[in-house]
C-alpha cells in the first residue's frame, strides 16, 4: 500500500466518523422531538460544534494530499467528493442543530394527532434511512445504493409539500395550539432538506466511483440510470 493509500484510506475513515456523527445528531433530533426532551435537544446543538470541527480538519487533509502527491483519476475524485460531501454533512448538522432550537423554543407538547397527520415522524424516519444508507454506499463504494436515494427523496418531497394544508386545516380548529403547529411545519421543512443533502451525497460517490456527473438531471433520467 503507497503512501497515498494509507492517506486516502485515513480520509474516508474520517469522513465515515464525521457521518456517524451527523447521524446521531439526527437520531437524537428525532427523540427530543418526539418526547420534548429539550435535555436532548441542548446536545445536538453543542455537538454542532464537533462537526464543524471535523468538516474543518477533513478540508485540511484534503488540502495536504492535493499538495504532497497530487492524485490523478479516480483518487482525484474520490478527494473532490470528500470535499462536496463534508460540506454536505456540515449542513446537515446545522438542520439538526435548527430543529433541536425548534424543540427548545415551543412552549407545549406535539400534538400526536398533528404528528400523524403532517407524517413528520414517517419522514423524520425516512430523512434518517436515507443519510443511513448513503453513507453505506460510501463506505463499500456502492452505487446502487446510492441510487436509491433519489427514488427516496420522493417521499420526503410528497410529504413536504402536503404539508402547508394539513397545518393550515389543524390551525383553524386548533387556535390555542398555532405555535406548535408552526414549529413543525418548519422542521418539516428542514427535513426535506435532509433529503436534498442526501442526495447530493449521492450524486458525489457515483461521481468518484463511475465518473458520472448526474447534478442538474431531472429524477426521470436517474431513474433510467437506475433501471438500465
Amino acid at each position: 500500500m503507497t503512501h497515498l493509500d494509507i492517506e486516502l484510506q485515513q480520509l474516508k475513515t474520517e469522513t465515515i466518523k464525521l457521518w456517524t456523527l451527523v447521524n446521531l445528531q439526527l437520531n437524537k433530533g428525532k427523540e427530543s422531538l418526539l418526547n420534548l426532551d429539550k435535555d436532548l435537544a441542548r446536545e445536538v446543538i453543542l455537538s454542532e460544534k464537533r462537526v464543524n470541527a471535523y468538516e474543518l480538519k477533513i478540508d485540511r487533509d484534503c488540502e495536504n494530499i492535493f499538495a504532497l502527491f497530487n492524485p490523478v483519476a479516480v483518487d482525484l475524485r474520490f478527494v473532490l467528493a470528500v470535499l462536496k460531501i463534508t460540506n454536505n454533512l456540515e449542513r446537515t448538522g446545522d438542520i439538526a442543530e435548527g430543529i433541536a432550537k425548534f424543540v427548545i423554543n415551543v412552549d407545549q407538547n406535539f400534538d400526536k394527532q398533528l404528528l400523524k397527520l403532517t407524517r413528520a415522524v414517517e419522514m423524520y424516519e425516512a430523512a434518517i434511512n436515507m443519510m443511513t444508507d448513503v453513507s453505506y454506499a460510501f463506505d463499500k463504494e456502492d452505487t446502487a445504493i446510492a441510487r436509491r436515494i433519489f427514488q427516496q427523496d420522493e417521499l420526503l418531497d410528497d410529504i413536504n409539500i402536503k404539508a402547508n394544508s394539513v397545518v393550515a386545516d389543524y390551525i383553524r380548529n386548533h387556535p390555542d395550539s398555532i405555535e406548535p403547529a408552526l414549529y413543525l411545519l418548519s422542521i418539516i421543512r428542514k427535513l426535506e432538506r435532509v433529503g436534498d443533502q442526501a442526495k447530493n451525497m449521492a450524486e458525489e460517490i457515483i461521481f468518484y466511483i463511475e465518473a458520472k456527473i448526474l447534478k442538474h438531471r431531472s429524477v426521470e433520467e436517474m431513474k433510467n440510470n437506475t433501471e438500465s
